[in-house]
């Protein structure tokens, strides 16, 4: 093929100013399809390239790389300084809470200089030797990008199996090291999703991935045998459904799930039979989802069967049917609940009003009460690694002020006991900082929350302030707040920071995120514009100090914000941007795509199809003034692929009227999380950053 002419000019020149360096150009080849009643033209396929070796197009990626850091060329003190402030928050010699398992207590430890963390454990008492049993910066040598996922240790403590990635495309290969010889068994699967051991310490259940990503089959594996003869377990054969395996807090259960976005059925199996048939709950049903919790008494079912904001239900191990389910927890239309079961007590986190309370049920006496958090924004998540039969509750609470803290809970005394808070280092102090929740009204009346943080001393409701404001909104996700000390050089510097709570997450319970799916997607983005205007009117900042932020299908969000009401923003970044939506959900070989008809659409419907086209960023691209923009990608990323935002980007600089900056920047190594070492994530950061002292002129 004829390679593809490329109009790249590049100034590099350090004398001249970045705003006259001229930016790449791509060439137009234009691809026609014809979907429905409606004729698309996308010139800039070609920068499509699955098997990601094009050489055209790994040359214009590297021109936009340095197109982006020639424009902030002028800011690289400023990007050392960002990097060096932000380092130095960390405490650079870190251990995590140890868990205790049977006889062994298993932690985490991070060293100065080291991007990735030593996984240790002790014996018999934490005074013990340490063994090391995982050190993932030596296994992470030799590679720009490493990832382990699934870290579990075998019921008899020898093995551990892990799964790593090496690129960021998020294809995990399975490996089991002995503990006791401290040697990698051969028993190495590709493309796994997850591993769950039996209680024979020798038998593996896993899942693997289809060519699109999908975990669709689950298999039975033997310590020493080859794993090219396991036992197919299960196969999904509908193409919108995932298949995983886990273990049942109280270790005496394999689950197998499998689970569209509406949907899901589960099959359970004794962990001491490993040699077993599953046994089937509950046979799927479309839009009715549930999961099983095991007590020694009881099945608990957690469910959506009449119930959105699910509920929970129980019956016995006999009785698995639904059928014989019977209400325990009852549905509330205002408030969405998740559980954690424990032998005697069920902790309850209850949602409502964009907050979470933690409430206790104790199941020997009926006893309920709720845990107290005093602050206006914060968020809390219950540990599973917390003992099945302990009256020991483990969270960790957070605010957008208060560093991750990890408390011990006795559920039967009621005592609360901190064992660790994230240390800040140098002068910060939660008492310079201030958080507000408000809620602005849409244009349908609904009211949306908002939350933001500043510095007291820095931040005036003025209308002059900068103000950093990002969202989310898709899948049911709910934005919650949480603590940044990469966060602390904005707010240090006098920009405030705000989420909104926008439509299509969970935020206020399961119906504001139907509200925002579907043919209810565009609320997320006006709900967005909206939460923006009530921001400038209360003098919160203004059109010429608003920065907004998204990030994967919040860039969704962000893509079609700037289409819709360009003047509002000063700049934008589009993080990992899922712009492409049409092009994408007509590719059923992509990642997940089928799975996700029942989040944004099925294009083969001529009305949902027409809806995603009236709002898809790239499609909607308009001859108009677009705010400073920058966009960031993985090029591994199979997630939302590295083309989406380099054809936006393209598409935009060839049709937008102003003379903002409309950067890309794509990092090479990583995937859709970014940089996997803690300091090159660092690095990414302080470009972003900036990238927004650039554009509001801060030196």
């Amino acid at each position: 093929m004829k390679k593809l002419f490329l109009l790249i000019t590049l100034t590099l020149a350090l004398l001249c100013c970045s705003r006259d360096i001229s930016p790449p150009v791509a060439k137009v080849i234009p691809d026609t399809t014809y979907v429905h009643d409606t004729v698309l033209v996308d010139d800039y396929s070609w920068l499509k390239d699955k098997t990601r070796s094009n050489q055209d197009v790994l040359d214009y990626l590297e021109a936009e790389n340095k197109y982006t850091e020639a424009v902030l060329s002028s800011q690289k003190k400023l990007r050392k300084q960002l990097f060096a402030e932000m380092k130095a928050r960390l405490q650079e010699d870190d251990i995590s809470v140890p868990v205790k398992r049977d006889d062994y207590y298993y932690y985490s430890r991070i060293e100065k200089d080291q991007q990735y963390p030593f996984y240790c454990r002790k014996q018999g008492s934490l005074d013990a030797p340490e063994e090391i049993y995982l050190d993932v910066n030596e296994l992470a040598d030799g590679y720009k990008f490493y990832s382990t996922y699934g870290i579990a240790i075998s019921p008899g403590h020898r093995y551990v199996s892990f799964a790593v990635d090496t690129t960021g495309n998020e294809i995990y290969n399975l490996k089991i090291l002995d503990l006791e010889n401290n040697v990698y068994l051969p028993d190495t699967v590709n493309e796994v999703d997850e591993a769950v051991w039996c209680n024979d310490n020798k038998t593996i259940f896993y899942s693997t991935q289809d060519e699109a990503g999908r975990t669709y089959k689950v298999y039975r594996h033997k310590l020493g045998s080859d794993t090219a003869n396991d036992e197919l377990i299960y196969t999904e054969t509908d193409e919108r459904f995932w298949v995983g395996v886990e273990k049942s807090k109280n270790n005496k259960f394999i689950i197998l799930s499998t689970g569209s976005k509406t949907s899901s059925e589960n099959y359970i199996l004794g962990a001491d039979d490993p040699d077993g048939n599953f046994t089937l709950i509950e046979k799927r049903q479309q839009d009715l989802e549930y999961y099983p919790y095991f007590t020694d008494n009881e099945v608990f079912i957690f469910t959506n069967w009449n119930a959105p904001n699910k509920k929970l239900m129980r019956t016995s191990l006999n009785k698995l049917q639904r059928k014989y389910w019977e209400e325990f927890i009852p549905h509330r239309d205002s408030v969405k609940i998740t559980v954690e079961v424990f032998q005697h007590y069920i902790a309850v986190s209850e949602r409502s009003n964009a907050l979470e309370k933690l409430r206790i049920i104790n199941l020997q006496t009926a006893e309920s009460y709720y845990l107290k958090f005093n602050e206006p924004v914060y968020t809390f998540y219950t540990w599973s690694t917390t003992p099945f039969d302990s009256e020991i509750l483990r969270y960790s609470y957070q605010s957008l002020q208060t560093p991750p803290s990890t408390y011990d809970y006795n559920m039967n005394s009621k005592e609360r006991t901190l064992l660790k808070q994230q240390i800040v280092n140098g002068d910060f102090d939660i008492k310079n900082y201030n958080s507000e929740r408000f809620f602005a009204t849409a244009r349908d009346g609904t009211k949306v929350p908002i939350s933001i943080l500043y510095r007291k001393n820095l931040f005036k409701q003025d209308g002059n302030s900068a103000l950093y404001l990002t969202a989310y909104g898709a899948y049911g996700d709910s934005f919650d707040p949480y603590f940044s000390t990469s966060r602390l050089s904005l707010l240090d510097r006098g920009i405030a920071y705000g989420i909104a709570h926008v439509r299509g997450g969970s935020d206020m319970g399961e119906y504001w995120y139907e509200e925002g799916k579907l043919l209810n997607k565009k609320n997320t983005f006006t709900d967005f514009v909206d939460c923006s205007r009530y921001l400038i009117d209360n003098d919160y900042t203004s059109a010429g100090s608003l920065i907004i932020d998204g990030g994967s299908a919040g860039g969704l969000l962000i893509g079609a914000v700037l289409n819709m009401e360009p003047d509002l923003y000063l700049a934008a970044i589009a993080d990992v941007p899922f712009v492409d939506i049409i092009n994408t959900m007509l590719d059923p070989t992509l990642s997940a795509v089928i799975s996700e008809y029942e989040e944004w659409g099925d294009p083969n419907s001529k009305e949902e199809f027409e809806y995603m086209l009236s709002y898809s960023p790239y499609n909607n691209i308009k001859a108009q003034n677009y705010p400073h923009i920058l966009a960031v990608a993985g090029f591994y990323d199979s997630r939302v692929n590295y083309w989406e935002a380099a054809k936006w980007t393209a598409k935009l600089r060839a049709t937008k009227t102003d003379g903002n900056y409309n950067l890309l920047y794509v990092n090479m190594n990583a995937g859709h999380a970014g940089s996997s070492g803690r300091y090159d994530y660092l690095e990414e950061v302080a470009l972003v950053y900036a990238f927004i002292f650039n554009v509001l002129d801060i030196e």
